[in-house]
């Protein structure tokens, strides 16, 4: 039994050769030892049987009987074989060598010749020497060089010369084949698609279409020259809108808020823009925010001036044109209807300014951004409103648009061209809206101790019914029913206070 099957099969240590273990003895060189091998790893990876080195041995591959070559014909051996009396493996000499065993030396080609010809002999060294052709001696040595020939057109196409015969006849046979080619092309052309007709002329109209006077398009072609586009633009700022000449030196009337920008910007700069394209720079006359109305003034010779109409003739269901710029469009023709007369209109002011207020004409005529401060002309093409505002829930135009009433516009205008500014008459009363199951009105809110609404006897909460002779529905309507009269004119109002209707006499005072 050996030492490994000997106790619980642990092998005892075992020493080591060539070292001492304490006690002046040498070890004994450890077994080598080697684990079991899986049975699975030796069938893969193991040697096969009856193999014991690292290489199978080489089978051997059975004999074959070897044939030999038949021997050499007698003409073969006689002609390539070796001379007669040379051994066997000795290399045949070459046939030009002599005795002595050098080769011969064949004679060189110019034998007898100079050697010193490089021409001719290859050892020869290389030198530069002159040019294979020599100068004239005839011609100076700074004599300019005369251009060679030039090649003729014929010699340029063909590279010979051709005779001119010969590229006349050319030139014709070309023509010909292109004017063969043409005529075969416009023939298959014609053919190919059999409902053209190349011969057909059509009819024209000789006489032009009659325009009666009055019509939409006699209007527009009188009345869209004095209808201008008025450009602002600034540093932060750029708009268009529209405006009307009212007067030969170059008054143009327009809407406050279209000119307001550039005036609140100093880098901006206002444009005036007529029809046939002429541009002229404007100045700002006058403005009145509270009614949303200016002049402004260009230097121009012999403008087109639209005259004013009395808007108190308009009646509902009469035709108007709206003639402006709409979305930077310019010279835009709309038409429409008066859809309502004195309709109170109150807009936001001008950066927070005071609100706007004015008695409008209501059209279905086309009304847009750009068309503020256009002309609102009747079927005679008199002025007869500016336009000014639309109401819309989609931003565009849906048949509500206004307009500043005509009379009330040219007031305020020739009162701008005149000083500069606009007065109103005030009653110096603040009001807002109420309405009742019986009826409706101003209602007051306070009244300044030093107005014209005090000195007549009116108190808070007097509701106004009336104003002269126009009826007083609410805050919006009492303003325009006040500034129709003029300043210090005593007028009529009609109130309710305490369940009594009251008359008093007001004298209106400036605003």
């Amino acid at each position: 039994m050996s030492e490994l099957e000997q106790g619980n099969g642990q092998r005892p240590p075992t020493p080591v050769s060539g070292v001492d273990d304490g006690g002046h003895r040498r070890l004994a060189p450890r077994p080598l030892e080697r684990p079991p091998v899986d049975p699975t790893l030796s069938t893969a990876f193991g040697r096969p049987h009856g193999v014991d080195g690292a290489f199978a041995g080489r089978a051997q591959a059975p004999q074959q009987p070897v044939t030999l070559a038949p021997p050499t014909p007698e003409a073969l051996s006689s002609a390539f074989g070796r001379p007669p009396g040379e051994g066997g493996t000795r290399l045949q000499r070459p046939p030009n060598l002599d005795a002595s065993g050098e080769p011969e030396v064949e004679p060189v080609f110019w034998e007898g010749e100079p050697a010193g010809d490089a021409w001719r002999d290859p050892g020869a060294s290389a030198v530069l020497g002159p040019p294979a052709v020599g100068e004239d001696p005839a011609k100076p040595a700074d004599a300019p060089a005369t251009p060679g020939p030039q090649l003729s057109v014929p010699e340029l196409l063909f590279g010979r010369r051709v005779k001119p015969t010969a590229l006349a006849l050319l030139l014709v046979v070309v023509l010909a084949v292109g004017s063969a080619g043409g005529l075969v092309g416009w023939a298959l052309g014609r053919v190919g698609n059999p409902l053209t007709d190349g011969s057909v002329t059509l009819a024209e109209v000789k006489t032009a279409k009659e325009r009666p006077v009055g019509s939409v398009a006699d209007v527009a072609s009188r009345v869209t020259p004095g209808v201008v586009s008025i450009e602002f633009k600034g540093a932060s700022i750029a708009g268009v809108g529209s405006g009307v000449v009212i007067d030969g030196a170059g008054y143009v009337l327009t809407n406050d808020h279209v000119v307001a920008p550039a005036v609140q910007d100093s880098s901006a700069k206002l444009t005036v823009v007529f029809t046939d394209g002429k541009r002229a720079t404007a100045r700002v006359v006058g403005r009145d925010s509270k009614t949303d109305l200016a002049v402004i003034k260009v230097e121009v010779t012999n403008p087109t001036v639209i005259q004013f109409g009395n808007s108190d003739d308009l009646q509902v269901g009469d035709t108007v044109l709206a003639i402006g710029s709409p979305l930077s469009l310019s010279n835009t023709v709309t038409e429409g209807i008066v859809s309502a007369l004195n309709r109170p209109v109150t807009a936001a002011g001008e950066n927070g300014g005071p609100a706007v207020t004015y008695d409008a004409i209501q059209t279905d005529a086309a009304i847009n951004p750009g068309n503020s401060g256009g002309a609102l002309v009747d079927s005679s093409g008199a002025l007869v409103g500016i336009n000014s505002s639309i109401r819309t829930e989609t931003g565009g135009s849906v048949g509500l648009g206004f307009a500043i009433s005509g009379n009330y516009a040219r007031r305020v205008s020739q009162e701008l061209i005149r000083e500069g500014q606009v007065k109103h008459a005030d009653m110096n009363v603040n009001v807002n809206s109420v309405s009742a199951e019986t009826a409706e009105g101003a209602r007051v809110q306070n009244v300044p101790a030093d107005g014209a609404a005090a000195a007549a006897g009116i108190v808070e909460n007097d509701v106004i019914t009336k104003v002269g002779d126009r009826l007083v529905r609410n805050a919006a309507e009492f303003t325009v029913a006040v500034r129709e009269h003029e300043i210090g004119e005593t007028v009529p109002v009609v109130l309710a206070r305490q369940g009594r209707e009251l008359t008093l006499q007001v004298t209106l005072r400036s605003d």
